[in-house]
């Protein structure tokens, strides 16, 4: 009889990352957004790296962007992941300058660095995160 393989990690939302989630259940990207220089943040951003403002509130995204660099990740590091080997790992320039970490969704082998890609969205356990196809 076949053991069934645990299931793979997921984000667990807490109240200062609920707004992410909500809003990628609804098919939208959000940044944090500093309202004091205009500049796009990290998500996780409390306050602006560049102006040093805590004047931060979310913002929409256009959800464009390209492959700053990635791996092809072969190694099994959660027994969640087993099915996926190879994966790839990527990071993500979004067009309004913050880099992410995600996923690719496409072949591992079309995958390269200044490819144009937009986002798409999987279900993670409870949640819905980000991850990314060919534009």
């Amino acid at each position: 009889m076949e053991q069934a393989l645990p299931a793979r990690p997921a984000p667990i939302p807490d109240e200062a990352s609920q707004p992410f989630f909500d809003a990628a259940a609804e098919g939208k990207l959000l940044l944090k957004h500093c309202r004091a220089c205009n500049r796009y943040l990290a998500p996780q951003a409390d306050f602006c790296d560049k102006c040093l403002s805590d004047a931060v509130t979310w913002k929409e995204a256009s959800g464009r962007g390209t492959v700053y660099s990635f791996i092809i990740n072969h190694q099994v590091g959660h027994a969640g992941f087993a099915a996926l080997v190879p994966y790839s790992i990527i990071v993500v320039e979004l067009e309004e300058g913050p880099r992410l970490n995600s996923n690719y969704l496409g072949p591992n082998d079309e995958l390269t660095v200044g490819m144009a890609i937009r986002v798409a969205f999987e279900r993670a356990g409870e949640v819905i995160v980000p991850k990314w196809v060919k534009a």
